[in-house]
Order: C-alpha cells, then sequence, then structure tokens
C-alpha cells in the first residue's frame, strides 16, 4: 500500500463531502461550450483519461486489491489541475454473464462517484470497453448485431442507474472509437487491431448488408441513449469518434459527424496532432464543429514536440471547448527520476498540462 495512497485515504475521509455544492453541467445555451448548474459559471473541460495505471492495468484490474491507488491518483489529477477524468469500463468486469450485471464492479463504481465528489471532478465514464481481448466473454462475441446491441443497452442501463443521482457525472461516453465497417466481416471479428496490447477500436455490426453507414451508426446512438436515459435523464451523452468520422476522400469510420450528432449532447474526437501539420490538425477539428460543443476527448504530443503541441492547444481554443490528455499514475516528480524517453515525454506533457488551458 502506497504512503500517498493512505494520506489521500485519510484526507478523503476527514474531508467535508463536495456533492453538496458540486454544480451539474449542461451544455451552454450558444451551444458552443459548458455551464456550471445552478451556479451559472462556465466550464471548460481541462483532465485526463486514466485509461490505466503505469503497469498498463485496466482500473478494474486494480481496484479491487488497490483501491488506496485509485484514490491517490485521483487526487494526484486534482491536483495538477484537472476537473474531468475519463475512466474506461471494460464490458465484461460489468456484465459477464447476460442478465447478471457484476453486482461488486457497480458498486466500486458507486465508490468512484463518491472520490469524485468529495475532490470536485466530474468523470466522463467511457463503457463497453474492450481493450484486453482475454476479457471480452465468448458469448458476448458470439452474438449477432441485434443480440449484441441488447447486450450493450444493458450494460449502459446497469451503469446508469447507479450513477443517475450523481452530480459528479459529466458524461456517458458511448463507446471508444467506434466504426461501421463496410461490407461484411467474418463471425466474431468485433474488434480493430490491437495498438500497444490493447484493442481501442470496435465495430459495432459485421455485416452491412447494403444499409448506409451512417444510418446504421445513428441508430445505434440513438438505442444506446435510450438505455442511459430510461435511468438518468439528466446527464450529457457522447462519443468518442476518431479524426476519420468525416465524409471526406480517404479513411472513414462510417461515423460521419454531421449525419450522427442528433442524438448526442456534445460531440468529441481524438485528435494527436502531427509536426508540421498544424494548419491541416485544425482543418479537422473544425469539420466536427456541427452545432454543438466540441471536446478534444483525447490529445498527447506524441507526435509532434512539446511547443508544437501547445501551439496546437492555444490555436484549437477557436474551436474546442475543453482536452482531455492522459494520466497513468506517475506525477512528473516521479516521472523526473526515470531515464527514458517515454517518461520524458509524459512529464513534458504533465507540466504542459499543468500550466493549465488555454485562455478563452
Amino acid at each position: 500500500m502506497r504512503t500517498r495512497g493512505l494520506l489521500a485515504l485519510a484526507l478523503l475521509t476527514l474531508a467535508p463531502a463536495a456533492s453538496m455544492a458540486m454544480d451539474r453541467i449542461e451544455v451552454s445555451g450558444d451551444k458552443r461550450g459548458f455551464v456550471r448548474v445552478p451556479s451559472g459559471e462556465s466550464f471548460v473541460p481541462w483532465g485526463f483519461n486514466y485509461d490505466r495505471d503505469s503497469k498498463s492495468r485496466l482500473i478494474e484490474d486494480y481496484w479491487d486489491a488497490e483501491w488506496d491507488t485509485v484514490e491517490a491518483d485521483f487526487r494526484e489529477m486534482k491536483d495538477l489541475g484537472a476537473n474531468v477524468v475519463r475512466v474506461h469500463l471494460q464490458f465484461g468486469r460489468f456484465l459477464p454473464e447476460p442478465g447478471k450485471p457484476d453486482a461488486a464492479n457497480l458498486d466500486r463504481l458507486a465508490r468512484l462517484l463518491i472520490v469524485a465528489e468529495r475532490l470536485g471532478l466530474y468523470l466522463d465514464l467511457t463503457g463497453l470497453g474492450c481493450y484486453h481481448m482475454a476479457d471480452v466473454p465468448a458469448w458476448y462475441d458470439a452474438l449477432d448485431e441485434a443480440g449484441r446491441w441488447s447486450a450493450q443497452a444493458e450494460f449502459w442501463g446497469a451503469v446508469a442507474k447507479v450513477c443517475a443521482g450523481s452530480p459528479a457525472v459529466f458524461c456517458y461516453d458511448l463507446m471508444n472509437e467506434p466504426v461501421v465497417p463496410g461490407g461484411k466481416r467474418a463471425a466474431g471479428d468485433w474488434l480493430g487491431p490491437a495498438f500497444a496490447g490493447k484493442h481501442f477500436v470496435q465495430v459495432i455490426t459485421l455485416d452491412q448488408a447494403g444499409r448506409p453507414r451512417p444510418e446504421i451508426a445513428r441508430l445505434w446512438i440513438g438505442a444506446m441513449a435510450d438505455a442511459i436515459r430510461k435511468h438518468d435523464k439528466r446527464a450529457l451523452v457522447t462519443l468518442g469518434m476518431v479524426d476519420w468520422s468525416l465524409d471526406r476522400p480517404g479513411l472513414q469510420s462510417g461515423f460521419d459527424v454531421d449525419k450522427v450528432a442528433v442524438r448526442l449532447d456534445f460531440v468529441c474526437v481524438h485528435l494527436y496532432p502531427e509536426a508540421g501539420k498544424l494548419a491541416e490538425n485544425l482543418k479537422t477539428l473544425e469539420a466536427f464543429a456541427v452545432g454543438k460543443p466540441v471536446v478534444i476527448e483525447e490529445t498527447f504530443p506524441m507526435k509532434c514536440s512539446g511547443a508544437e503541441f501547445r501551439a496546437f492547444l492555444e490555436a484549437s481554443k477557436a474551436t474546442a471547448a475543453g482536452w482531455v490528455g492522459f494520466y497513468w499514475g506517475e506525477t512528473p516528480e516521479e516521472l523526473a527520476k526515470k531515464p527514458d524517453i517515454g517518461s520524458a515525454m509524459t512529464r513534458g506533457w504533465l507540466e504542459t498540462f499543468r500550466a493549465g488551458p488555454p485562455s478563452k
């Protein structure tokens, strides 16, 4: 058990609950950003993807035995200046069997809401994760399209039922980087290629069957949103889209943002700026502005220098209403003790983050 984890636990226990004063977040009247309700103050999402720890473990891999680690990491993200934490929930951990949501993990999620409320952090709850193929139930992959959508709706219903009463829910993100593939795929082939050992991309159908791809996407979004709204009518609903979710030449996800955003409260795009391509990156970002707030839900200086990344952040404020990077459980001070390039890159990003969001 980490010393800082014990300290965080003690502080959380002694601290007065923030939930009594915690506003809910809504879309602003001009549809360009967010506002705190009832205070009426502007809200700019500025936070982290808490998608894994430094050992590449998913949160459900350790939140049972190492809850103090989760609490400590949340306090560290708060201390770095975050107001939003994006948490990735795996399908198999919450619905291991048909019709039987996992009570223990739903309880952990409820506890996470309490931690967020006490710290004044808002959660971007991204669901239906299948990042580790070994954790995906065989019965789930064996389902046809209608069966899979039904199981996904059951997942969201169980999650929303637990979360509905908490002001700490910023949004429900229906799925990380979904795709409607063209044509037909093999039975059970629901996941995209692995990246760093994780499957971040999923398909929502195995057979286009002559249907317009955006129409399939729109129907799926509606089904998931309806499952959430059955239990939580107030929290925002969004979707974590790849930057090729546009109707333009080249790679296309089928989730054409101008055609599928009708059931979303705001738009999320995952955009990693590239060296020497600032104008191109900004043009892509601008294409996601379809009359609703745009949040860059994933970004990181993975393909550019720190200076170029900061330039991108500053320039993107003309379109973006918020930004979410990454935190993997190590502070800048801890990373400074490591000699590898990856640690140096992450430390540089966290120092940039600590400087605060671009001024609007």
